[in-house]
């Protein structure tokens, strides 16, 4: 088993094997482009070892931001846009970029998180100028999801597709997706039994073995969903007048939460005031994601966006409510009760995404049972906030313990700890750095 210093300098190794000029890919040949989360957390580990390079990282995805604000969640860099950007085509939104090719969604807003983290590797002048460059377009991009993706001043921002939540496979979403939602054509693809045929045009199940990833059916159905959203040209008036999936997750609107205050922080360091009407919708968030809490199960639950049901199929979202800091101590409480529960979260090498006592976990697929770095580190944040270093320091020294047994896989089984998905994966090789130099 690798020692701290060794795990260190092979974290260093992944992140320079998957470097492209002023972004990193998060893991080759599987993912070829730049993702808005990965890129976020990778900028949050690699301040610990060239801080240039954070930025231009944070930079790369600013220079995609569409017009109206939204930072897109994978963009497309000059040769490799190829198929992936004709499946988007970004272009038919009047808002998307010219030059750059990116999707037509976003991703869980953790942005002023990471710029606040770069900017704690620089000097006293480097870091206003460097909070000062990036301000306005984290402005502009709050500002957008509460513009675009709270129609009703409600406080909850929602999402139109799992991939948003960056769990692109998670319960959920999926429940709902195949009880409501599931198209005609892919309920009878099922009904024959004829999904194994699709495996022959997926890229990812040629270089993953299958059982990691999500099914065929699954897949059908997210990329259904994205023509659907392709066809409205990713306009959101248009979406939500004929589409009923639209959901408010709780991990996506817990980060925000986060990152709101974060936002409030830069701003006043740079003393660079928020205008009223965003302030507003961030206080509004804080009283509205109490809404998400159950009483009864006590924990926190997506909601669906028209008929406010919350969508009782418990997940790690619940727990990454904690790195919101904005929830009541007594709910942090309740959560912690559920990491601690061999069948809830408190598995070998925890934390898995969906509880181990779950008809939908499997070790090893996806976002449907494994423990990924990037849930952990959120949690580890969270519970330190809340006051619990212990529970907080136990996480992190199994995280470690995984990482030195098993590597920079994607993500890892919460059983044993042993390692699936992509290899040599940059959030997890980024985040590894922190933890070590936090």
């Amino acid at each position: 088993m690798m020692d701290d210093s060794e795990l260190q300098q092979q974290a260093e190794q992944v992140l320079h094997l998957n470097a492209r000029n002023s972004y990193t890919i998060p893991a080759d040949p599987l993912y070829p482009h730049q993702w808005l989360w990965d890129s976020a957390f990778i900028s949050i580990g690699l301040r610990h070892v060239d801080t240039e390079r954070a930025k231009n990282e944070l930079l790369s995805l600013f220079e995609a931001q569409w017009s109206n604000g939204m930072i897109p969640h994978v963009i497309h860099h000059g040769k490799n846009k190829g198929r992936d950007g004709n499946i988007w085509r970004s272009w038919m939104n009047p808002h998307a970029p010219e030059a750059i090719s990116t999707s037509g969604i976003t991703q869980p807003p953790i942005l002023a998180e990471a710029v606040l983290r770069v900017a704690d590797g620089l000097k006293k002048h480097e870091r206003k100028s460097w909070l000062k460059l990036v301000y306005p377009n984290l402005v502009r991009y709050h500002q957008w999801l509460y513009t675009d993706r709270d129609p009703h001043n409600e406080g909850l921002v929602l999402q139109v597709h799992p991939w948003e939540t960056g769990l692109d496979n998670t319960p959920p979403w999926m429940r709902e997706l195949h009880d409501h939602q599931l198209p005609l054509w892919i309920q009878a693809v099922k009904s024959m039994r004829l999904s194994p045929l699709f495996n022959l045009f997926r890229n990812d199940t040629k270089i993953i073995p299958a059982h990691q990833r999500m099914t065929s059916i699954d897949a059908l159905a997210l990329y259904s969903v994205q023509r659907r959203l392709r066809r409205k040209n990713y306009d959101i008036k248009r979406i939500l007048a004929h589409s009923l999936f639209a959901i408010e997750d709780v991990s996506f609107n817990a980060i925000l939460l986060r990152n709101n205050q974060l936002l409030r922080d830069i701003a006043e360091e740079i003393k660079q005031p928020l205008s009223q009407h965003l302030a507003d919708d961030m206080t509004r968030t804080e009283s509205a994601f109490e809404q998400l809490w159950d009483p009864y199960s006590s924990q926190y639950y997506s909601r669906e966006f028209v008929s406010h049901r919350l969508l009782k199929e418990p997940s790690i979202g619940a727990l990454i409510a904690l790195y919101s800091g904005t929830i009541p101590q007594k709910n942090a409480d309740q959560l912690v009760k559920m990491l601690e529960d061999e069948q809830m979260f408190g598995s070998a090498f925890p934390v898995p995404s969906v509880p181990v006592g779950s008809d939908w976990f499997q070790e090893h697929t996806y976002w449907q049972g494994p423990t990924w770095i990037n849930a952990n580190w959120l949690i580890i944040d969270g519970l330190e906030r809340y006051g619990y270093k212990d529970h907080a320091a136990a996480l992190k020294q199994s995280t470690l313990e995984m990482l030195k047994r098993h590597g920079f896989s994607e993500y890892f089984s919460p059983l044993d700890g042993s390692p699936a998905g992509a290899q040599n994966f940059s959030w997890t090789a980024a985040l590894t750095l922190d933890l070590l130099n936090q």
